[in-house]
């Protein structure tokens, strides 16, 4: 009779422990459970950044039109084309030359359009050395055409019309070659567009993805450490008052 409450008890003694062995389960899979939300909320963040990078880059796409460093080139050889004698031409190298100064002091103040200044004054160097080259071609055609004057007045018309059909055929030639010209300078231009355009637009996804994982670590960090807090505190142990 005495054996009985004593097994009662027993059995009451041990179910405690069994309640706060789950209890304490449950406790410890909280902070899990809020590790895996904030990496749910790290990708959540990381899609957002991604989503303001792209609105940024049809932003920029938008925007007001950066400084057309790429017009002084298609100036400088737009006046070479239609120079026609050695004064034109010293006017169009002249230009190119005071272009090419006020570029290479914009490369220091405007460093985001470095590629198209870089562009820019690379052409307008070949343009200087082009309107050299097309002096000496007009010196070259004047002599020429004082050769067939000569030729017509000793009567000798088929070495004038020798002369006349050379210099008509150096003429085309160069026509063909200046209209190259703009031609390179263009493809020049939108390679060192696109390139600013690309780099610009990494800068500012780097910009928004940089600062979204800095906000979700520095998340992460306060979840954990909150989770910690809760979980030593449930570790510890507990006096019973009762006893």
């Amino acid at each position: 009779m005495g054996i009985q409450p004593v097994s009662a008890m027993g059995r009451e003694d041990q179910a405690p422990p069994v309640q706060a062995g789950e209890r304490q389960s449950g406790l410890l899979a909280q902070p899990l459970k809020k590790q895996e939300e904030s990496c749910a909320s790290l990708a959540e963040m990381i899609r957002e950044a991604k989503e303001k990078a792209d609105a940024q880059r049809e932003k920029f796409k938008l925007a007001k039109a950066a400084p057309r460093y790429g017009d002084a080139p298609l100036e400088a050889y737009a006046r070479l084309s239609r120079a026609k004698n050695a004064a034109q031409v010293s006017a169009a190298a002249g230009y190119a030359r005071r272009r090419m100064v006020q570029l290479e002091a914009a490369q220091r103040s405007d460093p985001d359009h470095a590629d198209q200044i870089r562009a820019a004054v690379t052409q307008l160097k070949k343009a200087v050395s082009r309107a050299n080259k097309k002096k000496l071609e007009i010196s070259r055609e004047q002599l020429a055409r004082a050769r067939q004057k000569r030729m017509v007045q000793e009567n000798k018309r088929r070495e004038a019309q020798r002369i006349k059909q050379e210099l008509r055929r150096s003429q085309a030639m160069r026509a063909i070659r200046e209209s190259g010209y703009l031609r390179e300078t263009e493809i020049a231009n939108r390679q060192a567009d696109q390139l600013t355009a690309t780099k610009m637009e990494l800068r500012a996804q780097a910009e928004q993805l940089g600062a979204a994982v800095h906000t979700s670590v520095d998340a992460a960090v306060q979840s954990y450490s909150a989770a910690s807090q809760i979980t030593d505190a449930d570790a510890a142990p507990q006096v019973n008052v009762q006893a």
